[in-house]
């Protein structure tokens, strides 16, 4: 009988124990993998359930944007300026396309694109791609007529201009994904752009659509619209008037700024050259600047009016202050030079306005001193921003006190050396019109919904009183004296007091100043209550005489009759005299200025006045008596041709007869005796005039007669 011996190495196991083990083992493995696969199916399933269902279902369902129609801009009168108009875009889901080659070359006509651009768009990995934007009705049509796979039609907004030219630099432009991109356009995009919408529809991985899908279409909210402060009939006889001078003075650029004083709302801001917004790809973007409002430049004499109000505020002056001016005025080491060859003389305030005499105001600023005449310049809002609402405004520049010696001070007295932007010159002077309140310039004056209703309305905004009501009012009747008396006489519109002061700026160069020029005009109507401002700014014009005076105050006076006439505003006095004034001879000084001699004679005797010509030059520089007296027929108008020191137009000062209580033909008589030549205002007996009686004046100046019944 064998006996089986144990191993002589450790203990002997059974191999059906062994087994077990290895069984049991396995077991337990299986359960703890199934155990993991049940915890990680509750996770999925239970725990992230919810947000793995969305996150499939967003993968699944591929949305085409809906654009909303952007809000319109209107007028304050409520006239569209900017609209909204359907356009049809076209659309391609390339995993739905079935042959992209062969679709490529249908679309490729009706889109007027190349194959090879339209088909590397259609296999393009993406879920939605754009083939072209906006495209025109018909085309849209015959798209899907075609009824290709993948290919899809959604309608869109376009925008339209539909007054094309007409303020392009205020509205802006918006681009080709309802975005605004420049002007208000942008600024207000906000409000305008509205909320895109979509249509989704549910897909399968490879991008086709799902059949029984799910479908869902969010519809675009439409934007809301603003209303602007812009009067579209004020601001198209702006660029009517602009576009004239442009083309009367071949100047490089130009602009007409109006404005209401009362409240700050900007009326027109007109520049040229410019551009058509619904097609502005089509010219250079340097057109699309609002020069109005982010261009500084020197005013010149315009800015005077700044000076004077200074002046007349801190007691340094007063309208009847006298002044002496031989042509020049030395300033440290430096002579700064009248305009006119050998000075003014003698002369009030009011007159060295009116002749916009350089060394006078020269003469101011030293007065006021730096740290005073600062203190109005940035009073009147010229060394910052106006806070108007528009983009990329800029702001004023000056001297700083602390390198402002007696040399800047003085220049910058006239407007030379200081930078501004036309915004500013004329929201300066606009405060001198309504009494001395700087005002905040605006040019949106309400937000409104689709439905009309005022969503937020914007006021006016009072900044600060800058000068008193008194010193206003002395001002204001100090330009008026510059229209009627001074270098603005064509600046007067009959019927109607006007305010306003001339500007002629040399253009700074490397170094110094040129031969290029800037002339200007501003003012406002009817000057007894202001209802309108307006600047005009010729840039580089190319005539002979580039006189603010002679250049842009006639665009200002064709602006502002037609302006008066739109709003409906009474005349201030008569515009023509009485019939039985009429019958007695008198007959209106034609404004001679800038003409050519065979124009000037035949302009006088057209209007029975006899023509003596003095001087040698291409054009008129100065005439006597001034344009716009009254004077009796046959009288013999004295015509300047050339620069002023070939001639002497000093002339004797005498003393004004006083004619209060005269009638118009004695007060003719009797300036007439003395060599004066008279401008009525006005019908009945004289009340008023200026010069007053016994002051003393040059022969052959004019003097203003205020009539009243």
């Amino acid at each position: 009988m064998s006996v089986r011996h144990a191993p002589r190495s450790g203990f002997w196991i059974p191999p059906s124990v062994i087994a077990r083990k290895r069984i049991y083992i396995l077991f337990l493995l299986l359960t703890g993998v199934f155990a993991a696969l049940v915890l990680r199916l509750i996770w999925l399933q239970i725990v992230r359930g919810p947000e793995l269902h969305a996150r499939a279902l967003e993968q699944r369902m591929r949305p085409v944007p809906v654009d909303p129609r952007r809000g319109t801009i209107y007028d304050r009168k409520m006239r569209e300026l900017a609209v909204s108009v359907s356009a049809d875009s076209v659309y391609a889901i390339p995993a739905e396309v079935r042959d992209p080659a062969s679709v490529a070359r249908m679309l490729a006509p009706l889109l007027q694109m190349g194959d090879d651009t339209l088909l590397s768009r259609l296999t393009a990995r993406q879920q939605t791609v754009w083939l072209k934007r906006k495209v025109e009705h018909d085309v849209a049509a015959r798209i899907k007529e075609l009824a290709a796979p993948g290919i899809g039609v959604a309608e869109s907004g376009q925008r339209f201009y539909p007054r094309d030219t007409l303020a392009a630099q205020v509205i802006g432009i918006a681009g080709i994904d309802n975005q605004g991109l420049e002007g208000l356009e942008q600024l207000y995009d906000a409000e305008l752009r509205g909320v895109r919408g979509q249509i989704v529809a549910e897909r399968d991985a490879t991008g086709k659509e799902i059949p029984e899908g799910e479908h869902s279409y969010a519809p675009a909210k439409d934007g809301k619209s603003i209303v602007l402060t812009i009067d579209e009939v004020i601001q198209y006889i702006c660029e009517r008037e602009l576009e004239r001078a442009m083309a009367d003075t071949q100047s490089e650029k130009g602009i007409i700024l109006a404005m209401d004083p009362a409240t700050g709302e900007v009326l027109a801001m007109a520049m040229r050259p410019t551009f058509n917004p619904n097609d502005y790809n089509r010219y250079p973007s340097s057109l699309r600047r609002n020069t109005a409002v982010c261009d500084m430049f020197e005013p010149g004499s315009t800015f005077k009016v700044v000076t004077s109000a200074a002046a007349l505020e801190e007691g340094v002056v007063t309208p009847n202050t006298g002044f002496y001016d031989p042509g020049y005025v030395k300033v440290e080491d430096r002579t700064i030079r009248c305009w006119k060859a050998g000075g003014h003389g003698s002369q009030s305030f009011t007159e060295a306005v009116e002749n916009s005499c350089n060394p006078v105001f020269a003469t101011l600023a030293v007065r006021l001193g730096p740290e005073t005449f600062a203190r109005y310049v940035r009073a009147f809002g010229l060394a910052d921003k106006t806070g108007i609402d528009f983009p990329g405004e800029a702001t004023g520049m000056m001297h700083s006190t602390s390198k402002m010696g007696p040399v800047e001070l003085a220049t910058s007295g006239f407007g030379q050396g200081i930078s501004v932007t036309p915004l500013q010159l004329l929201n300066a002077l606009c405060a001198v019109a309504n009494g001395g309140t700087l005002m905040q310039p605006m040019l949106v004056r309400e937000v409104i919904d689709e439905s009309g209703a005022s969503v937020r309305k914007i006021l006016p905004t009072r900044i600060r009183q800058v000068i008193s009501e008194r010193s206003a009012r002395q001002l204001s009747t100090i330009l008026q004296s510059v229209v009627v008396n001074g270098s603005g006489a064509r600046a007067a519109v009959p019927g109607y007091a006007v305010a306003g002061k001339t500007g002629t700026a040399q253009k700074p160069e490397r170094g110094g100043y040129g031969d290029k020029r800037i002339a200007s005009f501003m003012g406002y109507a009817p000057a007894n209550d202001p209802r309108i401002a307006v600047l005009v700014v010729l840039d580089e014009p190319k005539t002979d005489v580039k006189y603010g005076g002679v250049l842009a105050a006639p665009a200002f006076a064709a602006v502002i009759a037609d302006v008066m006439r739109y709003m409906e505003i009474p005349p201030t006095y008569a515009a023509s005299v009485p019939s039985q004034e009429s019958a007695s001879g008198l007959v209106t000084v034609p404004d001679l200025l800038g003409l050519a001699e065979p124009e000037s004679r035949a302009s006088l005797k057209a209007a029975g006045l006899v023509c003596r010509l003095q001087g040698a030059g291409a054009v008129v520089t100065n005439q006597v008596p001034k344009a716009g007296s009254r004077v009796a027929a046959g009288t013999t108008v004295v015509v300047y041709f050339g620069p002023e020191e070939l001639y002497n137009l000093e002339g004797d000062f005498v003393e004004v007869p006083d004619v209060t209580g005269k009638t118009l033909k004695e007060a003719v008589i009797l300036l007439g005796a003395k060599g004066f030549t008279v401008q009525p205002m006005g019908r009945g007996i004289v009340a008023q005039q200026q010069p007053l009686g016994g002051a003393s004046a040059r022969k052959g100046s004019a003097v203003t007669i205020f009539l009243e019944e």
